[in-house]
């Protein structure tokens, strides 16, 4: 292999695993839930414009309070078995034999 085609793989593959390293750290960042970062309150959606109705685990936010608007991370509950929550609840611990 010649020694531009090498350099243009190594410094496009570290140009690749930068983009991909900012997307993780921005998701991390994001906050979960509905409510605002800034003041506490509960927030508003919004409307998502262009690329936002693609990013389905996303929402688009606006805080009414404090006027805060930007982007929160759309986190779904757990599920859990309903028969292991009942099960769970009737077992008596070794103390209580």
């Amino acid at each position: 292999m010649s020694d531009a085609a090498l350099f243009v793989l190594v410094f496009g593959g570290l140009f690749v695993l930068r983009g991909i390293a900012a997307t993780v750290v921005f998701m991390w960042i994001l906050p979960d839930g509905i409510r605002c970062p800034s003041c506490d309150a509960e927030t508003l959606r919004v409307q998502p414009r262009h690329v936002m109705k693609l990013l389905t685990r996303f929402r688009s936010s606006w805080c009414v309070a404090c006027g805060w608007h930007g982007v929160h991370r759309i986190v779904r509950a757990p599920q859990t078995k309903a028969g292991s929550t009942a099960r769970n609840a009737t077992r008596t611990s070794p103390q209580q034999r």
